[in-house]
């Protein structure tokens, strides 16, 4: 047996069937612990619901994660993109895991109940109520009679609102991302600009969760890795890349 199906790991070609679990191994061993599950669900998020992501301290498991999905359709599509893909500067190799990903976390003294994710799950449902109230009020502003409806005096030719003409940002070396998961980090985002020629730096603002600044050599090379990474996933949240504004 080898050592990665020793390890956890297994592919259809050791007799293990496609399953919901993923075994990663060729992991960055120097990225610490949290930091390396929240980029794992960052990562492999955009192809499913993902259960649990588990990875340990011990010297046996390092440089090696599980990542389990919700259905076995989600592994499989996670298993045949991410292939290789280069996490943290190094190339993950991905197979089926062997085993059941709460046996893994039982024997390692790691397990957590199903219940208490209850939380998690309630989370869309809170946002559907604040959406659902912000429609409410958007709703209540507009029952306010306009200028000259209903008797009411018309404003002065004027003074109506005034119609802004849209921004033209000129194409150059930054890169501005948005609508990324309030918890991503700088160094989540380097790992995947920095895959792309050029790469010089990500840039975040600590009071503005949610946006990014990345900088390239030149124009061309921000561009490319614009036009590659438009409308990547990171936990469900397709990224919004245009040009910085100079």
């Amino acid at each position: 047996m080898s050592g990665e199906a020793a390890a956890g790991g297994g592919g259809e070609a050791n007799g293990v069937q496609p399953n919901v679990t993923i075994y990663i191994n060729n992991l960055n061993e120097k990225i610490k612990l949290e930091a390396l599950k929240k980029s794992l669900n960052a990562v492999f998020s955009q192809f499913g619901k993902i259960i649990e992501v588990l990875a340990f301290k011990t010297l046996k498991h390092k440089g090696q994660a599980w990542v389990v999905f919700e259905d076995v359709a989600s592994a499989t599509e996670a298993l045949k993109r991410m292939q290789d893909f280069p996490f943290y500067d190094k190339p993950m190799k991905i197979q089926y895991a062997k085993t059941k990903s709460d046996v893994i976390a039982k024997a390692d003294g790691t397990f957590v109940p199903r219940e208490k994710r209850k939380r998690n799950d309630e989370k869309p449902e809170k946002k559907q109520k604040r959406e659902q109230h912000h429609d409410v009020n958007q709703a209540g502003v507009g029952m306010h009679a306009y200028p000259g409806a209903y008797g009411a005096p018309p404003l002065p030719f004027g003074a109506g609102p005034k119609v802004m003409m849209p921004e033209i940002i000129v194409p150059n070396n930054i890169l501005f991302v948005q609508e990324l998961p309030h918890d991503a980090t700088a160094l989540m985002l380097q790992m995947f600009f920095c895959q792309y020629p050029g790469f010089k730096e990500v840039r975040m603002i600590e009071a503005k969760p949610g946006i990014a600044f990345v900088e390239y050599g030149d124009e061309g090379q921000a561009t490319a890795a614009m036009n590659l990474l438009q409308g990547f996933k990171i936990k469900e949240n397709p990224m919004r890349i245009t040009y910085a504004k100079k």
